[in-house]
């Protein structure tokens, strides 16, 4: 989680964080692993029909080797076998990532304006994407 969002922007979760939305229902985590160390790992819910990408990071070290995209895929593969209809996710503004989101066919469909703000005070807008399943 540290090596894998910028401090700057304050999107790392802490560990409590982690594991209070990690007892709840319908939640789970996947983990990436590149010869046989940690790359990356999405954590992702379900309630009713209705999914949401919670979280997506790679290690600087291990990006731009597929590790984002496979687990992108596994997550939505997941949704699909879990009965989502939908997959939504909320990304910062200038968030590489998007590129990838967009790439694997999720539509934006909303920005909520100064959602995100930085640990220096810095403000960034929140893009709302989502991707039909069915």
């Amino acid at each position: 989680m540290r090596e894998s969002f910028d401090p700057r922007y304050g999107e790392a979760w802490t560990q409590g964080q982690c594991l209070g939305i990690l007892s709840l229902p319908g939640v789970w985590l996947t983990v990436a692993e590149l010869a046989g160390e940690p790359a990356g790992f999405a954590l992702a819910r379900l309630a009713a029909d209705e999914a949401e990408l919670l979280l997506l990071a790679v290690r600087p070290a291990m990006r731009r080797r597929g590790v984002g995209a496979a687990l992108l895929r596994g997550i939505v593969a997941d949704c699909r076998d879990r009965g989502a209809a939908v997959l939504h996710l909320e990304v910062r503004a200038g968030n590489g990532a998007i590129a990838l989101y967009e790439r694997e066919g999720f539509r934006k469909v909303g920005v909520r304006r100064e959602y995100y703000r930085g640990t220096t005070g810095d403000v960034f807008d929140a893009h709302s994407f989502s991707l039909t399943l069915g």
